[in-house]
Parts: C-alpha cells; sequence; structure tokens
C-alpha cells in the first residue's frame, strides 16, 4: 500500500518508538512510511523531528537517489534497533546492554550540533535558553535525529514499560506511561476495540452453546 494513502502513526509515547512503528499493517497490507527518500522527509517533518526550513534545504542540495540511500540506511537503523528492543523489552536494561549499542553510538560521534542562547518572552517575562541546533549539510544529516531519539529510548524510558501491542496482528510498540502501567493496545480506537468486539463474540458464543 502506498504510504501517502495513510498518515503515519504516533502512539508510542516516545519518538524512537515511533520509528519503530513507521512500518506497520494499520489496516490489510503493509505500509513502510520511509520506503524512499521523499517518504523519509514526510515522516520526519510529521514527527516533528527536522524543520521544514531543512527539509527543504536538503532536498534541493540532495538527489533522489542520495535521497533514497539515506532512507535505506534509516530503515536498517530501524530493524536493528527493533531487535534492541524486542530482546529486552519488559525487563530493565543492565550495563551489558552497552555493548550492544555501539552501532547507536557511532552513528551519534558524526552528529553536528552547535548551541545558542535564544529568548522566549511569556506574559511579558523574558526568559533564556540554550537550544541545541544541527548543521543540516548533507542528507546523512537527516539520521541524527533519529539516532537522538532512539538514544532517548534507552536513556529515558524504563524497558520494563516498554511493549508491544498485544493485538493478534498488530506489531505496533509503545512505552507506557500510563498509571498502573496497564496500557495493553497501540490504541483503544483500533486494537483496544477489536479485541473488545472479539471478548464480546466468544462469551455470545459461549452462551448460545452453553
Amino acid at each position: 500500500m502506498d504510504y501517502r494513502q495513510i498518515p503515519p502513526i504516533f502512539v508510542a509515547d516516545a519518538r524512537g518508538l515511533d520509528f519503530l512503528n513507521s512500518v506497520a499493517t494499520p489496516v490489510d497490507e503493509e505500509v513502510d512510511w520511509i520506503s524512499d527518500g521523499e517518504g523519509l522527509l514526510a515522516w520526519l517533518e510529521q514527527a516533528g523531528l527536522v524543520p521544514r526550513t531543512a527539509l527543504e534545504a536538503i532536498r534541493i542540495r540532495s538527489t533522489a537517489a542520495e535521497l533514497n540511500d539515506v532512507a535505506a540506511r534509516a530503515r536498517v537503523l530501524r530493524e536493528w534497533f527493533r531487535g534492541f528492543v524486542q530482546k529486552r523489552k519488559g525487563r530493565p536494561l543492565t550495563a551489558r546492554d552497552l555493548r550492544e549499542l555501539e552501532p547507536l553510538n557511532q552513528l551519534l560521534e558524526r552528529d553536528e550540533q552547535h548551541g545558542e542562547i535564544v529568548t522566549n518572552v511569556l506574559a511579558g517575562v523574558t526568559t533564556f535558553e540554550l537550544r541545541a541546533n544541527r548543521r543540516w549539510q548533507s542528507s546523512e544529516s537527516l539520521l541524527m535525529p533519529i539516532a537522538e531519539a532512539l538514544a532517548r529510548v534507552v536513556c529515558d524510558e524504563d524497558f520494563t514499560h516498554v511493549k508491544a501491542c498485544e493485538g493478534p496482528r498488530c506489531t505496533l510498540m509503545f512505552a507506557d506511561h500510563t498509571r498502573g502501567h496497564a496500557r495493553r493496545w497501540c490504541s483503544m480506537a483500533t486494537c483496544g476495540n477489536r479485541a473488545k468486539v472479539a471478548a464480546h463474540r466468544k462469551r455470545f458464543r459461549e452462551r448460545k452453546n452453553g
């Protein structure tokens, strides 16, 4: 299915996990929102990871082949990190897990960021903020905010509460930030509702046959 026919899914409560969900089966066919360079640009904008002006500048400076190559590298990164998460979800990370993160650290080493002091004015009060900016000098720089988002999953999320949706055919993952950590579904409107309907039908059959 063409990724342009359906909007990407952002239900994970963590951008790094949303990146894993950039390939999914929301209806009947698998959709990969970063199947090519234009898809990657669109997903990054919708995820809020890259400013639109930077995306436009990179689109102008890059060939379609270069953008497609970066999208392919993003897909490889996605599947590598999916394996890391699936192996460790439901338990705390340990120091031994750091060895498996070397590919991510190697990518983060190539990031070009610089700090900038900016002001914010709210209700007439001015405050100062140190903001991190990137130098978007090549198509490869599109991988850097993704790498940072993945690193934040590792550093900020409790893997005990990183889960896969319990929907039988669903591949989506999420960070369970609910009180009591009882979240089971990517969305109550989709997989949660399907589970309710299936349970209702099962009870109806049992009563009918009983």
